[in-house]
């Protein structure tokens, strides 16, 4: 198994140049590619003093695990969030604490689409169980748009576990699910927040079900049963935000 990881695709990129530039160890660029969303990251990687070297398509194909749009870069080893990181930063919050459990998210696609969601909301994590979940993946940076540099992800070994620390730190505990008898727009969530999706197809499983402090549900009109995880978790993570945008 490769010790080298890679991030590819011109927001990834561009992010991690933006926040974090030095866990980039090379940076490779396509060659003959001169657009101009192209030389928005050759010039900011310089202005960070790095080092271009280009090289054939074909090398970058071999690197990036999904579409790379000329540019790949190799850096070091990303690093999940612990617990006690997770703590730290709730110690020194001044707003309503809001976090987001992904409980058994396996796609890589889903799990960058919910951080991108949650940096979007101004979340100030995402929790997710060290087993049975999707990890950091290139693919999940790249569909994350930049957010997985800004999010931080916090890897857990016992989520029920997690739930009851965070509740005993003050947290309320939604979870999403539905059966639930009432409506996400019916939980007060402008009061410190956690929102809990379960895995695709699946949904959450019992003992994380067990602590919630509530359940609700998504109202569904049409013929559909459920939403992607990804699309549900915008949805719950934006009625937080429009709860605590009121006067």
């Amino acid at each position: 198994m490769s010790d080298k990881e890679y991030v590819f695709g011109l927001h990834a990129v561009q992010a991690l140049l933006q926040r974090n530039p030095k866990r980039v160890k090379r940076l490779l660029l396509q060659r003959g590619r001169l657009d101009g969303r192209v030389q928005a990251v050759v010039d900011l990687a310089e202005s960070q003093g790095l080092k271009l070297e280009r090289v054939g398509a074909d090398e970058l194909e071999q690197l990036a695990d999904g579409v790379h749009q000329g540019v790949v870069a190799e850096v070091a080893p990303s690093q999940l969030w612990s617990e006690e990181m997770l703590g730290h930063l709730l110690d020194k919050l001044d707003t309503p604490a809001l976090l987001l459990v992904l409980d058994g998210v396996t796609d890589p696609h889903n799990l960058g689409a919910c951080l991108r969601s949650a940096d979007a909301a101004g979340a100030q994590a995402v929790i997710i169980p060290k087993d049975r979940s999707a990890g950091l993946t290139p693919v999940v940076r790249k569909v994350a748009c930049g957010a997985a540099e800004t999010v931080p992800l916090v890897a857990v070994t016992n989520l029920a576990r997690t739930l009851k620390q965070l509740q005993q730190r003050g947290l309320w505990v939604v979870g999403a699910a539905g059966e639930a008898e009432q409506l996400i727009y019916q939980v007060d969530m402008s009061v410190p927040t956690v929102i809990v999706m379960g895995a695709e197809g699946s949904g959450l499983r019992r003992l994380t079900r067990e602590h919630c402090d509530f359940l609700a549900k998504l109202p569904m009109a049409g013929s559909v049963s459920s939403l992607n995880v990804s699309v549900a978790t915008g949805i719950c993570l934006f009625e937080a935000v429009r709860q605590r945008s009121q006067p």
